[in-house]
């Protein structure tokens, strides 16, 4: 992994394929309420092993679709190779449908991917109350045992920030035309999966993946290996340009009759 400074305050976080192996795409994660960038080290490296370019960068969810423009624009150029996909969390799920929304010609985006997306006014969650004790929020977070320990020594991750009110400029509805996946926890307690169903029905162009008894932060919880495996069936799908067909199928095997 390298670190690469690209502007005040902000630092990306920047994962590539092995060595020989030509970039099938480029992601860059959005983190969500207390996470920063380096949190996605482990699904960076994942993705970046089948061959995609991964960075994520230290996007706070004060910041607007013209901040993320902007350091987006920073990080991966101006010719990303494609496709070129936002993954946002959380808050950073919110940003990556303001920025798709935008269609701002120097973000070649082609999909976004929203995983855990945080609850807006007049969506499903719960109320922003007092911050819950760490072991309460790693609950709500992940049932990973690897992602809880590196959350609990985390010095830059930020506790208690997923009862802080999500910034007034991402609750406006946000309804870009690019294919989208939605991921999300079936037990996530901070945003319920009505949060993703709301979404669902929405957007116009979007496949749903609901982790069963998954948590809010569904790119980290016990289970990723299995998102990451689904990301990747969908990436191939886009780069197919068949964004809704599916490239295999599995059969159950039918033993030949006796003679």
């Amino acid at each position: 992994m390298t670190t690469t400074p690209h502007a005040p305050a902000t630092t990306a976080h920047h994962w590539q394929p092995p060595t020989g192996i030509a970039p099938r795409g480029t992601l860059l994660i959005l983190p969500g309420r207390g996470e920063h960038g380096g949190v996605y080290e482990r699904f960076g490296r994942r993705l970046s092993a089948d061959g995609y370019l991964v960075y994520a960068v230290g996007t706070g969810p004060d910041h607007t679709a013209k901040d993320v423009l902007a350091e987006a624009a920073a990080v991966v150029g101006p010719k990303p190779v494609a496709p070129f996909v936002l993954v946002g969390s959380d808050t950073g799920a919110l940003q990556a449908l303001h920025v798709a929304a935008a269609a701002d010609p120097r973000l070649p985006l082609e999909g976004v991917i929203l995983a855990g997306t945080a609850p807006t006014a007049g969506s499903a969650g719960p109320p922003p109350g007092p911050a819950p004790d760490w072991d309460t929020e790693l609950a709500a977070r992940t049932a990973c045992p690897t992602h809880r320990k590196r959350l609990t020594e985390d010095e830059r991750f930020v506790r208690g920030r997923l009862t802080v009110p999500v910034p007034t400029h991402l609750l406006a509805d946000a309804t870009p035309a690019l294919p989208a996946l939605i991921l999300h926890g079936g037990a996530d307690p901070i945003s319920p999966l009505e949060r993703a169903r709301e979404l669902e029905h929405r957007l116009p162009r979007v496949t749903l993946g609901v982790l069963h008894e998954g948590l809010h932060d569904v790119l980290n919880d016990a289970a990723h290996r299995t998102i990451a495996a689904t990301i990747v069936l969908w990436l191939e799908r886009l780069r197919a340009e068949k964004p809704i067909l599916t490239l295999e199928s599995v059969e159950p095997f039918s033993p030949p009759a006796r003679p």
